[in-house]
């Protein structure tokens, strides 16, 4: 049987159509178990930081709803260092700073060092409160070699020892910035000094072994840009210009 070039067009057309029809709708469909899956993902991020859960242990959705019970979701100033009490948690800070309203330009030192051009106005905080692992969470990113890493570190209630670190999104080389996600490189941070009584920062990335065992963690080998960049976000998120106010308010009500 043969059929005209119209037909088959026209066959063509329909069958994308109904395809493209097809896609979307399980796309939208999708969209809330998307949505509900990243947010228990990142919430596992936020437990394992705070060394309530094993890397690589997984939770039902209720399990992780158990333990944020008693963990705080916080939105806070940038500025002043107040939480906010009707702040939008659910939104991006990154994506804020973007914007004109919801941010402003990165000083110069920090833009150049992590490739943080914008500082949201408000940016988003967690207070574990779970017995014997009660810390601060914070979230930190900047740029290593090949891609920005986003991740998580966790301070003592009183921010002078940090509880933890984790990356969980970047695109490093996999043997040397990719090390990152190491367990061992990880396992360092946990104990060290993160800040002084006048809220300088003191836990410090160095180039080859660590001298001061009480602050400094371990270079990356062979990943000498990536270790600056974790190094300068640090001086980012914990100084003034980031988590600063913030880290001195929590100090001060104690």
């Amino acid at each position: 049987m043969e059929f005209s070039n119209k037909y088959i067009f026209s066959f063509a057309l329909l069958l994308c159509l109904i395809c493209s029809l097809a896609v979307s709708f399980v796309h939208v469909s999708m969209r809330d178990m998307q949505v509900a899956n990243a947010e228990a993902d990142q919430k596992s991020q936020v437990l394992q930081v705070a060394g309530i859960l094993e890397p690589g242990v997984k939770l039902t959705g209720e399990e992780i709803a158990a333990y944020f019970e008693e963990i705080d979701e916080l939105v806070v100033s940038r500025e002043t260092g107040a939480v906010i009490e009707d702040g939008d948690f659910a939104q991006d800070p990154r994506s804020v700073a973007k914007t004109p309203e919801g941010g402003v330009d990165a000083p110069e030192v920090h833009s150049k060092a992590t490739g943080v051009r914008r500082l949201a106005n408000e940016l988003r905080a967690f207070n574990v409160r779970v017995e014997d692992h009660e810390c601060l969470v914070l979230e930190i990113y900047g740029n290593g070699l090949w891609s920005t890493l986003l991740g998580y570190i966790a301070l003592s209630p009183d921010t002078k020892e940090v509880r933890g670190i984790t990356y969980y999104a970047h695109k490093e080389t996999p043997g040397l910035g990719g090390e990152v996600d190491n367990p061992k490189w990880k396992a360092q941070w946990k104990g060290k000094r993160a800040l002084d009584d006048d809220g300088e920062v003191l836990v410090e990335v160095v180039k080859g072994p660590a001298m001061d065992l009480e602050r400094e963690i371990d270079g990356l080998s062979g990943a000498t840009i990536t270790s600056r960049g974790v190094d300068s976000m640090l001086k980012l998120w914990l100084g003034d210009d980031g988590y600063g106010p913030f880290l001195k308010a929590q100090r001060g009500a104690l």
